[in-house]
């Protein structure tokens, strides 16, 4: 099995609501994105996947966020724009973004600090 890994940066503002602390004031992080994929063959190169190609689709993604307040956005009208949730929703948009066979998401990742991060990962 081999896997390669990228890494991206935002800033963005949001609030847990709910949560009966400071985190549920507005405030913002320099997110840091990990997104691993995985995949048993490499291509004619000698390649799993183009970093170029996964940091497209991390950096197509992303857009919708740096500089942005993360409770406006759509998908967590529903939920808190926690890491854990951030991270499974950049996991299931880049998953959906990956067509070639055999290749799937690994993990994503999501640093709110230089010492606290989610992971989501699928099985």
């Amino acid at each position: 099995m081999y896997e390669v890994a990228i890494r991206k940066r935002f800033a963005a503002a949001h609030q847990l609501k709910g949560y009966g602390g400071k985190c549920e004031n507005l405030h913002g992080h320099n997110w840091i994105v990990e997104v691993g994929v995985e995949g048993t063959e490499l291509d004619e190169v000698g390649l799993l996947l183009d970093f170029k190609i996964l940091k497209n689709h991390v950096d197509d993604l992303l857009e919708e966020f740096d500089h942005k307040f993360l409770n406006d956005h759509e998908w967590f009208k529903a939920r808190n724009p926690s890491s854990e949730h951030l991270c499974r929703y950049l996991h299931e948009q880049i998953s959906a973004r990956i067509d070639t066979p055999g290749l799937t998401v690994s993990f994503v990742r999501v640093w709110e600090s230089d010492d606290a991060a989610a992971t989501y990962r699928v099985g």
